[in-house]
Formats: structure tokens, C-alpha cells, sequence
């Protein structure tokens, strides 16, 4: 039952990663290849499932896996590169073998697992994942799918090709609020949606920031070059890990990797939305002397906001505005002056405070938190209060997930037993995860081509003679994109954020 009171706390996405942290005990590993006796064969009652990246978010990843209660899930193996983020989950499943290197597991292990769970840095999602399909696993895989474009639209042709199960971990896409706003949209409570805002409190790590120069002595725990996997040589710096790197464009994808799937995706999935065509940007700027820009092109801006132009499916165009870093929309009519924005039509805990997503209307508002969590209906009649499910009474079409965020991890298992044709995901890369990250990604493309500048003589008519003035060729435009075809047509030098180079003895994504 939803809650009528929108300012009393409910569940939070961080009250759910402390929650899973608690679960599952130890299982004894049985896997079905030592019964048939005749090789690894498809799951028929149980899934023996390989975990990459233990430590973070990682987690409660695995344990919402075995806290389903069909009991139809098995730690197989356990994979990661740093012992002390794996310590935890190491003693909870005692029995699973535990690995370093992926590759190594796949190649001795391969026949004694069925899917994989990764949760691991941004940077090395995509080359893990596509492995594991290409050796015909399923793939459950946290968000954003990948660190670049090109890595997402691979992931999602890898999964038709090789027909596995696939399942990206933006757990909100599973819980009832999804379903509630699709049930208030086709019931035409607010008319033609023609904007959208979402934003968000991150980053909540250093950005804007220059890369340290001192270099820092690798933990012991830690293996640093299986770390980095992908991603070109450095040396390792304080505080990189086990959190940080998510403000680096070489490792993380920024605020928009962490939350846009979650608070952009509702917009995504319950508007049927494809590639965006239009994007433009506001970027925060940083000064470190006057008219001296600081130039940190390694690391994510402190704070932005992305507007995105997406065809809709009724010949019209969406407005949608993504914010960061503190940026917000102006505030609307229908809420009190004296609430915080985002606990009013976003996160209803508040402390915890991460995001909202708001749907403009002709007739009128709905807004809800992260990942569809909590929607709220707003009608302008001078009320300032939001209407919640129960008060706005509209019959239930939809069936709705048992265990909502843990449903997610649970409907997947059950997906991957029954097999490819027959899945039920509500984040499949086909059809949706894929082409959402790949318009999440945009942003940062956007993000990294305001970075690209070009060295001229300027003199300033009260300072004089500029020395290391620029010209930034890639501001204050709208970058057109192909989406098809996965270019910028307008500014030629921003797609080389499209696609990276793995640094080498990594080899490349082809099908």
C-alpha cells in the first residue's frame, strides 16, 4: 500500500543496500554437472551462479540473489581483485572457490556455472559481461551497462545473438511504482507529457579536481593491475578505491552513470522513448586565476545540467532535462514552499535524499524517487499535497513483481531456469537496459566534447596579452546525434568519446 503521508520515510535505495547486506548464510554447493555426470548442462531446478566484484554494491547484490525464496539460486564462485572487499562474502559462502582474475575463472570454471553477477567499476562491465555471453552464460550486470556507447550497443547485440538471459541492475524498474505510473498514464490522468525533469544529489565524490600527482603505495590486499583490466596504465593514488574512481572519466561514468539509469529511466521505459536526437549542456566551470580556466579534463565537473531531445512515438518531441551537483529545476506551483523539492516529489526519506523524477503534463504532474519509487499525482488546484495510489484509485492492469527491489535479482533466476524465450526481466539489454545507457552515456559524451579546446592568442583590452588562452570548439552548441549509426553530426572531434582503446593484452568487443 503506498503511504498518503509523502513526508514520511519508506524504503531507500541506501536502507536497501544495508538490508541485503544482512542476508543469506553460507550454501552448500552441489552443482548439477557432478549429478548428470556427463558435463555442465542447462539449469533445470537451480542456478549456479559466478560473482564478480564481491565488496560495495556488489553485496547486496548477492545477497538478494540467495534470499530468493524458492532457494533456487547458488553461489558457485566468488571473484575479486581486492581481498578486503571480498572478505565478507568470502565467509558468508565458504564452499564457492574465490578467484582474482575473471578470466581465469571462466577459462578453469566455465562448464561448473551457469550465470554471471558482476559489480565491479564501470570501466571493465562490458568486457566481463561479453565474455561471459559469448561462452553462452546469463548475465545479471549493475548500471550503467558499460563505461562507453559503443560497449553498451555490443552488449545488447551479444545478448540476441547468443541468447542468454540478461538483467541490468537498476532494481526500481521491478517495484510497483513503475507499474502504478504506466496504470495512471494510459488512464490519461495528466494528457500529453511534453517534459521531463530528473536530477540528482551526486556527484558524492571529489570532481572538478586535477589528478593527484603524488602516486600512493599499492594495499597489499589489492591487486592493481587486475583492477584496472581495460583501462590505460596509471599509478595508483589515494582513495581511488573502493569508491572514488567513479569520478574519473578513465574508470567511472560520473552522476549520470550512478543515477541516470535510475532516475531516467522511468521516463525511458513508460514513454517508449529510443534514441535522443538533440542534446546541449550547461557546464560548471572552475577557475584557478583570473580569466584562467582550471582545466581537469580527467575528472567530471562539479556540477551540470544536459538537456536531450527525444522523438516520441506520437510524431511530437520530449524535452528532457537531467540535473547534478546541486542544480535544480525552478520550483513548481503545486508543492509547499516550505518542503525540500526532491523529499516532496522524490525521495521520500529524508535522509536520504537522491533524486526525483518529475513528468510535465497538459493537465497536470506525476513525480516519484529513484527508479520509480513512491509516484505522486499533482493537480493544480491549490491543494500544495500530492495524491498517492490509494487516492487516486485507478484499477490495477499490471501484475506486480513479488519482492519488488529483490524481485528484480528473483525473477532473473527464475528467467534464466526457464531459459532465453521464455524470460520475464524487467530490465533486459535488448529493448531497453542497451539503448538507455547508450542515451545515459550521451550526457557524458556531451560532458567530455565541452572539455576539447584549442590553443589561440587572445588579448584582453584590461589585462593585456593572454598567455595559455583556448578556445573551446565543442560549448555552447547542440550536438546533433545519429543514434543508428552512433556519431555526432555536427562536431567530429566528440566522437572519439564514443568508443575507447583497451590498453593492450585486453582484446576488444566484436560479435
Amino acid at each position: 500500500m503506498e503511504n498518503k503521508d509523502h513526508l514520511s520515510p519508506l524504503i531507500s535505495r541506501r536502507s536497501f543496500i544495508g538490508k541485503a547486506a544482512t542476508g543469506a548464510a553460507a550454501l552448500t554447493i552441489l552443482p548439477s554437472f557432478t549429478i548428470s555426470g556427463l558435463g555442465h548442462v542447462a539449469p533445470s531446478d537451480k542456478l549456479y551462479i559466478a560473482k564478480i566484484g564481491c565488496g560495495g554494491m556488489g553485496a547486496p547484490d548477492l545477497d538478494s540473489l540467495m534470499r530468493n525464496p524458492k532457494k533456487n539460486a547458488v553461489a558457485a564462485f566468488l571473484c575479486d581483485v581486492d581481498d578486503r572487499q571480498s572478505a565478507d562474502a568470502r565467509k558468508k559462502y565458504p564452499k564457492a572457490p574465490y578467484y582474482h582474475d575473471w578470466r581465469e575463472m571462466y577459462d578453469k570454471e566455465s562448464k561448473n556455472f551457469d550465470a554471471v553477477c558482476i559489480s565491479t567499476p564501470d570501466h571493465n562491465h562490458a568486457i566481463q559481461a561479453f565474455n561471459a555471453m559469448r561462452m553462452g552464460k546469463h548475465v545479471y550486470l549493475q548500471k550503467p551497462l558499460s563505461h562507453d556507447i559503443y560497449e553498451a550497443r555490443i552488449l545488447t547485440q551479444a545478448a540476441k545473438k547468443y541468447k542468454v538471459v540478461t538483467q541490468m541492475g537498476d532494481q526500481g524498474n521491478s517495484c510497483n511504482g513503475m507499474k502504478t505510473m504506466k496504470e495512471w498514464f494510459e488512464a490519461d490522468l495528466i494528457g500529453d507529457i511534453t517534459k521531463v525533469y530528473c536530477w540528482t544529489n551526486r556527484p558524492v565524490w571529489p570532481q572538478g579536481i586535477p589528478w593527484p600527482k603524488e602516486k600512493a603505495s599499492v594495499p597489499k590486499e589489492l591487486n592493481w593491475d587486475l583492477w584496472l583490466g581495460t583501462a590505460e596504465h596509471v599509478d595508483y593514488i589515494e582513495n581511488l578505491v573502493p569508491f572514488n574512481w567513479r569520478g574519473w572519466w578513465q574508470f567511472g561514468t560520473g552522476a549520470l552513470g550512478d543515477m541516470g539509469c535510475h532516475i531516467i529511466g522511468p521516463p525511458f521505459k513508460l514513454l517508449e522513448l529510443g534514441y535522443p536526437t538533440e542534446i546541449s549542456c550547461s557546464v560548471s566551470t572552475v577557475y584557478d586565476g583570473i580569466f584562467k580556466e582550471a582545466y581537469y579534463p580527467e575528472s567530471g565537473p562539479v556540477a551540470c545540467s544536459i538537456r536531450y531531445k527525444f522523438p516520441q512515438k506520437n510524431g511530437k518531441v520530449l524535452d528532457l532535462v537531467w540535473m547534478d551537483g546541486g542544480i535544480m529545476p525552478e520550483r513548481f506551483d503545486e508543492v509547499d514552499p516550505n518542503l525540500d523539492l526532491t523529499h516532496a516529489m522524490g525521495d521520500l526519506d529524508p535522509l536520504d535524499i537522491e533524486g526525483a523524477t518529475v513528468f510535465v503534463g497538459t493537465k497536470g504532474k506525476v513525480s516519484c524517487g529513484w527508479g520509480g519509487s513512491d509516484p505522486r499525482l499533482w493537480v493544480n488546484d491549490g491543494s500544495k499535497k500530492p495524491l498517492f495510489a490509494k487516492d487516486v484509485n485507478i484499477p490495477e492492469k499490471y501484475k506486480r513483481i513479488p519482492g519488488e527491489h529483490d524481485g528484480h535479482y528473483w525473477s532473473w533466476i527464475d528467467s534464466c531456469i526457464a531459459g532465453y524465450d521464455k524470460a520475464e526481466v524487467e530490465s533486459p539489454f535488448e529493448g531497453y537496459a542497451g539503448p538507455l545507457t547508450e542515451a545515459v552515456l550521451m550526457g557524458n559524451l556531451i560532458l567530455r566534447g565541452y572539455n576539447i579546446r584549442e590553443k589561440i592568442s587572445r588579448t584582453d583590452v584590461v589585462y593585456g596579452e593572454m598567455e595559455n588562452a583556448y578556445t573551446y570548439p565543442g560549448r555552447n552548441i547542440t550536438y546533433l546525434w545519429d543514434g543508428e549509426n552512433m556519431r555526432i553530426t555536427n562536431f567530429e572531434a566528440a566522437n572519439q568519446f564514443v568508443k575507447r582503446t583497451y590498453r593492450k593484452g585486453w582484446e576488444d568487443l566484436k560479435l
